[in-house]
């Protein structure tokens, strides 16, 4: 398994400095992940929602100026 690692570059003196991230921050860093994951997974969800009811609407044969109309 590869380590999460953090890279630190002071840009005065240029000097870069790649470190293994400490408990706090792999936590932190995990954290961020997931939320992000879960956020990523809302977003679809909605996206799929609303293809799903333009579907339907075009089933029931609105077209897409009618949809548009309806704010679609």
């Amino acid at each position: 398994m590869t380590k999460t690692t953090v890279t630190i570059h002071d840009v005065l003196t240029e000097n870069i400095i790649v470190r293994e991230m400490n408990t706090n921050e792999l936590a932190d860093y995990q954290n961020l992940s997931e939320k992000a994951l879960i956020e990523k997974e809302a977003d679809l969800a909605k996206i799929a929602a609303k293809e799903a009811a333009q579907a339907k609407l075009a089933a029931l044969g609105l077209t897409t100026d009618d949809l548009k109309a309806l704010g679609l």
